[in-house]
């Protein structure tokens, strides 16, 4: 059942988003030949502050799913409601608090945007913002116990079918009416209907949530999510820091245009990454309920399946945004919006950095490890927030990454070690380590072999170069890893499932 849960909630992931990739080039497109790249900018500077004010969402949602795994495996449907009820609690009190936050802010606003191309009202273009963000902690609480319950494919289908409605209404009125604000709103009442139906599913298929008669949460579970609540509150902070600083210190030092060029790429980077994540993601509830059976040895074994997916899945990725990112944006949108090898190199190395955090997390979030590396994420993002600062200064857009990418290293050399690899693998650092460094190697191999193979067969053609290199890179990294791994047990139980599924179907 965790096999075929997980399948169900990884193919429907890949057919969502790769439904959304393409809905979504369309959309970018469309909204930077209307309005240009400064309103991108700026479009991504409020989501950048917005998704700061969910540090206030304090981690509650993964707390919150943690303590319904175990009640979802006995069948007490009096705890999981009283976890729901506790959860929609939270979550008002959460609401009121981002509005309140979120107003203080508005007067600093000028302090960061220096432009003269938007005509709107920033404070309202900001409020609109805003609203979306507390609209949806009022109405997406419901969505928790889909997850718990591996039905991921179910949230994935209504965020297939939201974007699909969002985006054709906005690409709409762009088309005819070039208004940003109707844009805005149109995204704020398309997030509302959303969370609305998800609401009716969950009432029917899960009845008992609609009983009035709720017993108060149990003592030791409130305890248990509050001492996690702990932990995650650092965490988001830290997470906040480290990703909406980034947006906010371009826009301060570099200004909106090139936030704006910047958030393209990032957004093909951020569309591939959401691809592979939720592939891994449809497997957190299978982790968290395999955790509870306490067996070290079948923990690692599924770790080790895991870790050579994500490597190989970001690895591929990596190598592919370098190779084809530029003959793409230039098709695309045009060789105006290009920014520099450099600075590809440096978002293409950040990619790798945070895809390989993945696995780490999913352990982490299915083990409930919230608490114990509590202080890690303000030392994350400490350094993140200093380094960025110092080397915009010497080397412009790329100083911010570098930033990014010197600050996850505690992660990697301190955090995940200590607080993820020995106590749920029971395996020394030294296997961790040598694990990490022979991934790496092999990653710099493949990258550079790619990258000599479609040296060899430039073109002033964009268009030939994009096709040939797309073709370069689906055969030789992929062969080249099939060299390497197809004879560990790995690699084996991958090909042992496709066999499977691929003989089901037939």
């Amino acid at each position: 059942m965790r096999v075929l849960n997980s399948l169900k909630n990884m193919s429907s992931a890949m057919v969502q988003n790769i439904s959304t990739i393409l809905i979504s080039f369309v959309a970018r497109a469309i909204f930077i030949k209307t309005l240009g790249t400064e309103y991108l900018g700026l479009n991504s500077l409020f989501a950048s502050i917005i998704s700061m004010l969910a540090v206030a969402e304090l981690g509650i949602a993964s707390a919150i799913i943690f303590n319904m795994y175990k009640p979802i495996v006995e069948n007490k449907k009096e705890t999981i409601k009283s976890l729901m009820v506790f959860y929609q609690t939270c979550y008002r009190v959460i609401a009121c608090t981002v509005l309140i936050i979120g107003l203080c802010i508005m007067p600093f606003l000028k302090l960061i945007i220096e432009s003269n191309s938007i005509q709107e009202n920033i404070y309202i273009i900001y409020i609109l913002f805003l609203f979306e963000a507390v609209f949806s902690y009022l109405f997406s609480y419901k969505r928790s116990i889909l997850y718990a319950n591996q039905k991921n494919y179910i949230v994935n289908l209504m965020d297939l079918l939201y974007t699909i409605f969002m985006n054709t209404a906005q690409v709409i009125v762009l088309l005819f009416t070039g208004n940003y604000i109707l844009y805005l709103i149109i995204k704020i009442a398309s997030r509302l209907i959303e969370n609305s139906i998800i609401n009716l599913i969950v009432n029917r298929k899960y009845p008992y949530l609609k009983d009035k008669n709720v017993k108060r949460l149990e003592k030791n579970i409130v305890n248990d999510i509050i001492q996690k609540v702990k932990g995650l509150f650092l965490h988001k902070i830290g997470s906040f820091i480290v990703i909406g600083t980034d947006n906010i210190i371009i826009s301060k030092f570099l200004g909106l245009t090139t936030l704006g060029l910047y958030t393209n790429y990032i957004m093909i980077a951020n569309i591939i990454s959401t691809l592979f994540s939720q592939i891994m993601t449809g497997t957190t509830a299978s982790i968290g309920n395999l955790l509870t059976e306490n067996s070290p040895n079948k923990t690692f074994d599924i770790y080790k399946k895991l870790n050579l997916l994500n490597f190989w899945l970001f690895s591929f990725a990596t190598i592919s945004i370098y190779c084809i990112m530029e003959p793409f944006i230039t098709i695309w949108i045009g060789s105006d919006y290009l920014l520099s090898k450099s600075i590809l190199l440096v978002i293409c190395l950040n990619f790798y950095v945070q895809g390989m955090r993945k696995v780490f997390s999913l352990f982490k979030e299915a083990a409930g490890i919230f608490y114990e590396d509590r202080y890690v994420p303000l030392i994350e993002s400490l350094i993140n927030l200093i380094i960025s600062l110092i080397l915009v200064n010497i080397l412009g857009l790329a100083g911010v990454l570098v930033g990014t990418i010197i600050s996850s290293m505690i992660l990697f050399v301190y955090s995940y070690p200590k607080y993820v690899y020995k106590p749920l693998f029971r395996k020394t650092i030294y296997i961790y380590f040598k694990e990490q460094v022979y991934y790496l190697v092999i990653m710099i191999i493949v990258f550079t072999c790619t990258i000599g193979v479609t040296k060899l067969f430039i073109s002033n053609n964009n268009l030939l170069n994009l096709i040939t290199n797309a073709i370069i890179c689906i055969f030789v990294p992929n062969i080249l890893f099939y060299i390497i791994f197809n004879r560990t047990q790995e690699f084996k139980y991958f090909k042992k499932l496709f066999l499977k599924l691929v003989q089901h179907k037939g």
